[in-house]
C-alpha cells in the first residue's frame, strides 16, 4: 500500500500523464499512468508538479524590518548597510525569531522549501546568529535553513571581525560567506577572499561570498574568488553572489573571466529584484539594469541560480517569499524570454540553486525526497508567466499547505452570469 499517489501531474521537463508514488517519504516510483493501492490518491488534473523552491540568497536576520528604525530613502546599497547599523543595537533576540518564523510560513506557503541565508556575525555578541541558530532548530521539521557566516561590515574591516566569524561556526553555522568589495581597498579585499577560503578549506565549509556588488567595473574580486577555489582545491563547493560589477565591465575582460569561472567550477547567484533595484542609482540615464551576464554565464557551463534576497528590510521594502516573482524578474532584466531561457530561469529558483546548496535527496526521481509543489498551471512557462497559484505543498510524503483553486466570477453585461473562469 502506498502512502500517496499522484496521477496526471505535468512535469518541467514536458512530460505529461505523469504519475507519482509515494512511499515511506521517498519517491518510489514514478512514471505514465501509474496504479496501484495507496492511503492517497489525488489526480493532478494536469497540472504542473515540480521540486520545491530554493532561495541560495537571502538575509533572514533582517528579514519583515521594514521601517524600523527608518525607511532607506536613497534606495541604495550603501544607506542600507548604513542603516541596518542602526538598527544592530535595536535587536531583539525574541523579535529576530519572530520575524524570521513568519517569513517562515510565508516561505512554505509558497512552496520554498529550502533557503540559504547570511547571517551577519560583525558583531561580537552574535545575537543574530544565535538567533537564526534558534530558527534553524525550529523550522528543520518543514525547511531546510542553510546559514552563511556573513562578517556583513567586512571581516577585516571590523575589529575582531576574523574571531567573531570562527566563532559563528564554532556556534554551527554552515557555510563561509564574505563581502570583499566592502573592505577598505581593494587589496584588503581580495586578502579577505584569500583568508575565508582557506578557512573554509581547513574546515571543510561550503563558501558563498558577496561578491563585487558595485556597479565599478575595477570590482573584480570574482576573479580572486575564482583563483582561490582552484588553488584550494574547493571546486563545486565555492559560490559568487551578485556579480553586479560583471554588467559593467569592459566585454574582453569578460570574455577571459567567465571561461575562468566556469574553469574553477565556482557557482553564481544573481538576485534580480533587489540588483535591478540597488544598481544604476548613480546613473542619470541610460541607467544600467545592474544584473550580472546570467545567459553568459549559462552558456559558458557556470551554474546559475536566482535568488531573493531581501524581504521587506533596509534595503528593500517588497517581497513575499515567492521564487516565480523571483524568476519572472530574471527573465525580463536578462532578455531570457526563449522558450530555452524560460526554462532556464524557472531551473534557477529550483534544480540550480539545490545545486548550489548541495541539497541531498532533491528532485523529481525514484530515490529522491517526495517534497513537490502542485502549481495552478500546465507547464513552466505558464507558472512564471501568472506566478502561478500553489495549490498544494509537500515535503517528504507530508502535506506541509494548500490553497484553493484561483477561478474568477464575471459579472459583465452581455456575458452569461456568474461566468467562471480560472485565471488567464
Amino acid at each position: 500500500m502506498l502512502d500517496l499517489l499522484l496521477t496526471n501531474a505535468s512535469l518541467p521537463d514536458g512530460r505529461t500523464g505523469m504519475s507519482v508514488a509515494v512511499q515511506g517519504g521517498k519517491i518510489a516510483e514514478l512514471a505514465p499512468g501509474l496504479h496501484a493501492p495507496a492511503l492517497e490518491t489525488i489526480d493532478a488534473g494536469g497540472q504542473l508538479l515540480a521540486p520545491p523552491f530554493c532561495d541560495p540568497h537571502f538575509h533572514m536576520d533582517a528579514t519583515l524590518s521594514y521601517g524600523l528604525p527608518r525607511v532607506n530613502e536613497s534606495g541604495t546599497l550603501l544607506e542600507g548597510i548604513a542603516l541596518w547599523g542602526e538598527l544592530k543595537p535595536l535587536l531583539k533576540a525574541e523579535d529576530l525569531v519572530a520575524r524570521a518564523l513568519a517569513y517562515c510560513d510565508w516561505a512554505v506557503a509558497r512552496g520554498l522549501l529550502a533557503i540559504r541565508s547570511h547571517v551577519d556575525t560583525s558583531d561580537p555578541s552574535l545575537l543574530p546568529v544565535e538567533a537564526m541558530l534558534e530558527v534553524k532548530k525550529r523550522v528543520a521539521p518543514y525547511l531546510d535553513l542553510q546559514l552563511v557566516a556573513f562578517p556583513q561590515d567586512g571581516v577585516l574591516r571590523t575589529k575582531g571581525g576574523v574571531q567573531s566569524l570562527l566563532r559563528a561556526l564554532d556556534l554551527g553555522v554552515d557555510v563561509v560567506g564574505g563581502i570583499p568589495h566592502f573592505e577598505r581597498t581593494m587589496a584588503q579585499g581580495a586578502d579577505s577572499v584569500k583568508l575565508l577560503c582557506e578557512i573554509a578549506a581547513e574546515r571543510g565549509k561550503l563558501v558563498d561570498m558577496h561578491c563585487d556588488e558595485t556597479d565599478d567595473p575595477q570590482s573584480r574580486h570574482i576573479e580572486t574568488l575564482a583563483f582561490e577555489a582552484q588553488r584550494l582545491g574547493l571546486q563545486g563547493r565555492v559560490n559568487g553572489s551578485h556579480c553586479t560589477s560583471m554588467h559593467s565591465m569592459d566585454n574582453y575582460y569578460v570574455s577571459k573571466l567567465i571561461p575562468l569561472i566556469a574553469e574553477s567550477g565556482v557557482s553564481v547567484i544573481a538576485n534580480p529584484l533587489i540588483n535591478i533595484t540597488l544598481q544604476g542609482r548613480h546613473d542619470s540615464y541610460p541607467k544600467r539594469r545592474g544584473m550580472t551576464r546570467v545567459p553568459e554565464l549559462l552558456a559558458a557551463g557556470v551554474n546559475v541560480a536566482f535568488g531573493h534576497d531581501c524581504v521587506m528590510d533596509p534595503w528593500y521594502g517588497m517581497g513575499s517569499a515567492d521564487m516565480l516573482e523571483v524568476a519572472h524578474m530574471g527573465l525580463h532584466v536578462a532578455q531570457m524570454t526563449s522558450q530555452k531561457g524560460i526554462h532556464a530561469c524557472f531551473a534557477a529558483v529550483t534544480v540550480n540553486a539545490a545545486k548550489v546548496m548541495h541539497l541531498q535527496g532533491y528532485g523529481l526521481a525514484p530515490g529522491c525526497d517526495a517534497s513537490f509543489v502542485l502549481l495552478q498551471a500546465r507547464d513552466v512557462v505558464e507558472a512564471i508567466r501568472l506566478r502561478a497559484n500553489r495549490l498544494k505543498v509537500w515535503r517528504k510524503g507530508k502535506l506541509l499547505a494548500q490553497t484553493a483553486e484561483v477561478v474568477a466570477q464575471l459579472h459583465v453585461e452581455g456575458r452569461p452570469a456568474g461566468t467562471r473562469f480560472t485565471r488567464p
